[in-house]
């Protein structure tokens, strides 16, 4: 009995050993598999015995050039000689009444110049006239006329820091009177007796101020009602008493400088031309011939 049942024994023990080599030997397979499937390249040298030919690439057909089509270039123009004399005749028109639209242009733009320095000067006289400062045409003074007047428009700006007037000069001259007619102490009885005398008959061309100090007097102030202040100065400067009238003269060569100056200025805002305004040319000039 023991020997049979020590015999059931082995043999399961022995049935299962193929079983273990089977699944051993597949997973074996399934190994080698997978490493020829990640390096086939050297799987294929080792089992073949050498590298792979290159095959040589299949060679491809000639591509063939696509034929350009020929353009005929356009045919020249031709024109009529009568043509194109009339086109050279409008064009010369053309450009003769842009000439004149031009001068035009180049006069209008001179007369606005003028009229704009002339409207600055009067503005001068006009603040100086009334005792007034210049303000803000003094800056116009200096831009219009510093570079080609600058003594006049130093005199005009000078002027107008302290402005006298010709009503000033008539209310010193009437102040003045009595001092000038009559001459001054210091030249004593006898020299005032003998200008008496010498008075007391006078013979004068007909037309010709007469020289009584009384008459010279009354015609510089006739001078002075008239704006003349240059040939009311020549008068008072006759009178016996000049002496005591310095200041007043001084004064009235100052207002006759600012004067002189405002005419300088308004001569030059008539008389300064302007750069002409060159117009373009309507058509490009021809190449030089060669």
């Amino acid at each position: 009995m023991s020997t049979d049942y020590s015999s059931l024994d082995v043999r399961p023990a022995r049935s299962r050993v193929p079983i273990v080599v089977g699944i051993v030997a597949f997973i074996a397979g399934l190994l080698l598999a997978g490493w020829l499937l990640s390096r086939w390249d050297t799987a294929r040298n080792w089992l073949l015995g050498g590298p792979p030919q290159a095959t040589a690439p299949a060679p491809q057909p000639a591509r063939t050039a696509q034929a350009v089509p020929m353009v005929a270039p356009p045919p020249a123009s031709t024109l009529d000689p009568n043509q194109t004399v009339a086109l050279g005749q409008r064009v010369g028109e053309i450009e003769t009444r842009i000439d004149r639209v031009a001068e035009r242009a180049n006069a209008a733009g001179d007369n606005a110049a003028r009229a704009e320095g002339l409207l600055i000067a009067f503005a001068a006289r006009r603040a100086l006239d009334r005792g007034l400062g210049l303000g803000y045409i003094e800056g116009q003074l200096r831009e219009r006329f510093g570079a080609t007047q600058p003594q006049a428009v130093a005199t005009v700006i000078s002027a107008s820091r302290d402005p006298i007037t010709l009503e000033e000069l008539q209310l010193g001259l009437d102040d003045l009177a009595p001092s000038l007619t009559s001459g001054t102490s210091d030249e004593g009885w006898w020299a005032s007796l003998k200008g008496e005398l010498a008075n007391l008959v006078v013979v004068r061309k007909v037309g010709q101020p007469s020289p009584i100090p009384a008459e010279r007097l009354r015609h510089a102030r006739r001078l002075l009602e008239g704006g003349q202040v240059e040939k009311a100065l020549v008068e008072v400067a006759r009178l016996p008493g000049r002496a005591k009238a310095q200041n007043w003269m001084r004064a009235a060569r100052l207002y006759i400088q600012a004067r002189q100056a405002l005419d300088v200025i308004e001569t030059a805002a008539i008389l300064t031309p302007r750069a002409p305004v060159t117009p373009p040319p309507l058509l490009p000039e021809p190449p030089p011939t060669m």
